[in-house]
């Protein structure tokens, strides 16, 4: 039975993910994380993870970046494996987390979902062929209202997976209200919205000359995330340091 930390166990996705390792035969829960107390969990929670004594085979991290620093100072003390899935990361915490994959297995994805990893790979070979036919690509994100950051990461990287193919050759555009020119040949903008309760939207559209391709991918529930964490945490349990992401676990 692999035993895991839940990081962030209060919040939203931290309950998500607790009540689908109570349904798994494969892996439990031996403690949680979280500066917000509650009571009702079935397993100790801690204030922070410097506090947490219970042994573990892999941390799942679902917190905010404020919070990551200190996790990855831990993992790397205790060469422990986690599965980062929190988003808005600096510059600085981006270079601190392939510090620390160094020294333990380290899982990052801006997002969990099989399908949008699968989309990853979809819009590599779309925007091998529709670029250079002179489709302009425009990225549509939309979240809840209480998401904080934007645009999202998962945009961020369904930008990137896109760019990849192209040398980093596009230019990421969030606003056009700044200036009134005409939208340039390498430009790929990326728009959020925020509103309700939007569990996750994104689109990625191909507009050509007479015609629009789109490729939508639509979360009805944030289970769609937790699932895929806890596949992750499964698979990065007992492997040895490195950098890994979702495409090591779906194969």
């Amino acid at each position: 039975m692999i035993k895991a930390i839940m990081h962030g166990c209060n919040g939203k996705m931290g309950q998500t993910i607790a009540g689908l390792i109570a349904e798994d035969d494969e892996i439990e829960l031996a403690a949680g994380v979280d500066a917000f107390q509650k009571e009702g969990n079935a397993f100790p929670v801690f204030r922070s993870i410097d506090e947490c004594n219970v042994e573990a085979d892999v941390i799942i991290d679902f917190s905010a970046a404020a919070a990551v620093d200190g996790l990855l100072s831990f993992c790397a003390e205790h060469k422990m494996p986690c599965v980062l899935c929190t988003t808005g990361l600096s510059e600085e915490q981006l270079k601190k987390v392939k510090e620390t994959s160094e020294k333990t297995a380290i899982l990052k994805s801006a997002n969990m979902s099989l399908g949008i990893n699968m989309l990853f790979k979809l819009l590599k070979e779309a925007a091998g062929i529709l670029a250079p036919a002179g489709f302009d690509i425009e990225i549509v994100e939309k979240h809840h209202n209480q998401k904080v950051d934007a645009p999202s990461g998962t945009a961020l990287a369904l930008a990137d997976s896109i760019n990849e193919e192209f040398e980093n050759g596009y230019e990421y555009v969030y606003d056009r209200s700044a200036k009134r020119e005409k939208r340039g040949k390498k430009e790929l903008g990326i728009s959020a919205v925020r509103g309700g309760t939007i569990v996750g939207e994104h689109d990625v559209i191909f507009a050509g000359a007479d015609e629009v391709i789109t490729f939508s991918h639509t979360a009805y529930s944030k289970a769609v995330f937790g699932k895929g964490a806890i596949q992750a945490a499964k698979f990065l349990a007992g492997k040895p340091a490195g950098m890994y992401d979702m495409s090591d676990v779906i194969g």
